[in-house]
């Protein structure tokens, strides 16, 4: 046998111990459950601070992982956030909304689903899915793809009987898990589409009839900003706009305000109790101890304030969204934290692929939250985001912004004469003091300004009006126009 010289011995045997130690850590990959709700606004739950919304489960989440008490999307519509949460892009980049072609090619491949999948993991998808791609492309997302879609949120079933569209969520949950292999990592895409209204109904909110009693002995405060003063404050374009015509749907009346909060509350509490049941039944199949949950909203929600219902805007309670990430390795002296850096819809898919151990492709721009999870937040985290909403109907003038951890500066760029707004977070949460004409703070209106243009032209440019989808003759795109 040939001399074999001490370093030369000791080099392979670094080799072989590192070789073993990739295969162990192939083998123990986190499995991931990402659950997201749709138009759930930050403070609907009870760890948010909200006294009245009944979501023990979440809050179980929240004491158990660490909440981000400043989470954002980038703009705030189900389609266009949906496609960033995929891809972890701006829209100025990935170009998609409703009405527009299917997410590029390109921007599919770097989805989180297709590179988890092409590292290994048993990819599944339950819910509301809320974005086209072409042809073909779920099946290189997800090995198991159940699209869930409400209209009516009261499904028949094939017994006759009827039940909820969260339950039938969790019932393809149960059947995703059932799927699985022990020795293969998998990720769950669990997309509810509560509490998004039926718009074409009256009663607007429809939740579980488990979710009956609750709320009826409350009342439901009303903000302050409901007041006429503020909604007459409103730009003249935004006081005829989408959101003021589902205001009247919703909250005219004090007694329909009533009915309507406590509908959406029901079902974001269906939703919370459903994600105890999968909890659950992770632990049953002996999966808890390896599943990170990650927890966020497509966009927030108006109740109300400035006289506005929905989203679309730049304004606090549509941009702001909840954010829990619950990972059971966790250091105990991190459970139950929470992190008040700005943390984006961009983030998700990013972070996602890093719990994997997955590189994240360069085009990506979000930023994994990990190092957040663990209080080490970099020195270069970002103080500012760029907000937009390009989505093309007449009633919902497009925007774009920069939201800072103070200031949020919009730009109404199609008005004629384009129209801004400009405030400070910090005296003025609730937004109603425009500054944009204080001479006190020009120096604040042209740093947002040349802000915005810059964010602006690295994700993509000023704004080109999207290129028309390819239809079939006499089908069009109206259905996407309803703007969910």
């Amino acid at each position: 046998m040939p001399h074999i010289s001490r370093a030369v011995l000791c080099a392979l045997l670094l080799i072989v111990s590192l070789l073993g130690r990739r295969e162990a850590t192939a083998a123990e990959k986190p499995n991931i459950l990402f659950i997201l709700t749709d138009d759930q606004r930050w403070n609907a739950m009870g760890c948010a601070g909200n006294p009245i919304i009944k979501t023990p489960n979440m809050d179980a989440l929240a004491r158990e992982g660490v909440r981000f008490r400043q989470a954002f999307v980038t703009t705030a519509i189900c389609a266009a956030s949906r496609a960033s949460l995929l891809t972890g892009l701006h829209e100025r980049t990935h170009r998609y909304t409703f009405g527009t072609p299917p997410i590029q090619d390109a921007h599919t491949d770097i989805s989180y689903p297709v590179q988890l999948k092409q590292a290994g993991y048993r990819t599944g998808f339950i819910g509301k899915f809320g974005v086209d791609v072409a042809g073909g492309r779920q099946k290189e997302m997800f090995d198991y793809f159940q699209p869930l879609n409400r209209n009516p949120y009261i499904k028949k079933m094939p017994d006759g009987s009827e039940k909820h569209l969260t339950d039938i969520a969790f019932d393809k949950a149960v059947e995703f898990l059932g799927t699985v292999d022990k020795d293969k990592p998998w990720c769950l895409s669990l997309n509810f589409n509560e509490p998004h209204a039926e718009d074409n109904d009256p009663q607007q909110y429809f939740w579980p009839k488990t979710e009956d009693n609750l709320y009826r002995d409350v009342t439901i405060p009303q903000v302050k900003t409901m007041a006429a003063e503020y909604f007459e404050a409103n730009p003249d374009f935004l006081k005829n706009s989408e959101s003021r015509i589902r205001y009247n749907w919703r909250f005219d009346e004090t007694r329909k305000y009533q009915e309507m909060v406590k509908g959406y509350y029901r079902m974001i509490s269906g939703v919370d109790r459903v994600i105890g049941q999968v909890r659950a039944e992770l632990a049953k199949r002996g999966m808890a101890e390896n599943t990170i949950i990650v927890f966020t909203s497509d966009n927030g929600y108006f109740l109300g304030e400035r006289g506005f219902a929905d989203k679309w805007y730049l304004y606090e309670p549509s941009v702001r969204v909840p954010m829990i990430i619950m990972d059971p390795k966790l250091p105990a002296i991190r459970r139950g934290e929470t992190v008040d850096l700005m943390a984006l819809n961009v983030d998700i898919a990013p972070t996602l692929l890093s719990f994997a151990g997955v590189k994240i492709p360069s085009l990506m721009q979000g930023r994994s939250l990990i190092p957040l999870l663990h209080g080490k937040a970099p020195a270069d985290w970002r103080t500012d985001f760029f907000y937009e909403h390009l989505f093309d109907r007449h009633n919902i003038p497009k925007s774009e912004g920069v939201r800072t951890e103070r200031w949020s500066y919009i730009r109404w760029f199609e008005q004629t004469p384009v129209v801004e707004e400009l405030y400070d977070h910090q005296a003025d949460f609730e937004e109603v003091n425009n500054l944009l004409k204080d001479p006190a703070y020009a120096s604040v209106l042209a740093q947002m300004r040349k802000r915005t243009d810059q964010l602006r032209d690295q994700y993509g440019g000023v704004f080109a009006p999207w290129p028309k989808p390819e239809t079939k003759a006499g089908k069009g795109k109206k259905a996407k126009a309803k703007a969910e």
